[in-house]
C-alpha cells in the first residue's frame, strides 16, 4: 500500500511540475492553434470571394480554398509545437516517412485526384456537356477532384474515375447529341423527292436544332435501293425519345407520298457439280 501511496505522489509531483514550468506555453498553443483555424477559415472564404468575382470553376476554387486553409493551419500548428520546446525535425522527418509508405499504397486514388485537378484546371468538359469516354455516353453532372459523374438518357448515373478519363480520347458534343438514321428507297423512285420529305419530317420535329443544320443525302447505292441518309441534332436528355419517333415519321411519310421501300433481296446462283 506504501508503495502504491508513494507512486501516485510522485505522479501527482510530476503533473503539479509539468503544469507550473510548462502551463504558459500549453495556453500560447492552443492560441496559436484557435487563430491557426480562426486565420485558416478567414483566408479561406477571402479566397472563394475573390475566385466567384473573376468566374473560377467551382470544384477549382474550392479545392483551392481548402487546400489554403489547410496550409495555413499546418503553419500555425508548426509554431505552436516550437512553443512548446518541442524540436520539429523528427516530426517532419517521421511525417515525410509516412507520406512515402503512403504514397504507394494510395497510388491509385492520388493518380485520380491528379487527374481531377487537370480536368478542372484545363476545362476539358463541365458540368452539363455530353461526352462520351471509355465507351459511356451521357451527361456530365459533376465533377469532383476523383470522379466524373454523368448521367446517361435512360437516367442512369455513371461514375468514371478521373484517370480513366484523362489521356483517353473523349467526344465532347456539349448540350446536343447527334442522331443518324438511314432508309433505301427503290431505284425507280425519285431521290430528290424522298430527301424533300425527310427535310420537312426533321425540320417540323419539335427540338431539333438549327445549328448545326440538319443533313440529308444519298449515302449509298445497295443491291435492291438506295440508301437515304439523315443526320441532325438534338438534346442529349431526349435522345432515344427523338431517334425513335424520327424514324417512325419518315416511314409513314415515304409510305404516305408512295415512295416504295423494297424489301432487301439477295441473289444466289447455283453452280452445278
Amino acid at each position: 500500500m506504501e508503495k502504491e501511496l508513494e507512486l501516485a505522489q510522485q505522479a501527482y509531483d510530476v503533473i503539479v511540475n509539468f503544469v507550473v514550468n510548462y502551463s504558459f506555453q500549453l495556453i500560447g498553443a492552443v492560441l496559436i492553434l484557435i487563430a491557426g483555424f480562426i486565420v485558416g477559415g478567414w483566408v479561406s472564404r477571402m479566397l472563394l470571394r475573390l475566385q466567384e468575382r473573376r468566374d473560377v470553376d467551382v470544384t477549382l476554387r474550392q479545392f483551392i480554398a481548402s487546400t489554403v486553409r489547410l496550409i495555413v493551419i499546418g503553419l500555425f500548428v508548426i509554431i505552436a509545437v516550437s512553443k512548446l520546446g518541442l524540436s520539429i525535425t523528427p516530426l517532419i522527418a517521421a511525417l515525410g516517412g509516412l507520406a512515402v509508405g503512403a504514397s504507394f499504397a494510395i497510388q491509385g486514388p492520388v493518380s485520380n485526384y491528379g487527374a481531377g485537378f487537370v480536368i478542372i484546371l484545363t476545362r476539358m468538359f463541365k458540368v452539363g456537356d455530353t461526352i462520351s469516354v471509355q465507351g459511356c455516353f451521357g451527361v456530365v453532372k459533376e465533377i469532383t477532384l476523383a470522379t466524373t459523374q454523368l448521367v446517361a438518357e435512360d437516367g442512369e448515373d455513371i461514375v468514371i474515375p478521373n484517370k480513366h478519363v484523362v489521356g483517353e480520347i473523349h467526344r465532347n458534343s456539349y448540350a446536343n447529341r447527334l442522331v443518324e438514321g438511314s432508309i433505301g428507297i427503290a431505284y425507280s423512285e425519285d431521290p430528290d423527292r424522298a430527301i424533300e420529305l425527310i427535310e420537312k419530317v426533321i425540320r417540323d420535329f419539335p427540338g431539333v436544332t438549327g445549328e448545326p443544320a440538319a443533313q440529308v443525302g444519298i449515302e449509298s447505292f445497295g443491291d435492291s435501293s438506295i440508301t437515304i441518309a439523315y443526320r441532325f441534332w438534338i438534346p442529349t436528355p431526349s435522345f432515344f425519345e427523338s431517334q425513335f419517333a424520327v424514324n417512325r415519321s419518315v416511314f409513314k411519310a415515304l409510305r404516305g407520298a408512295d415512295i416504295t421501300i423494297p424489301f432487301p433481296q439477295r441473289e444466289i446462283r447455283m453452280l452445278a457439280g
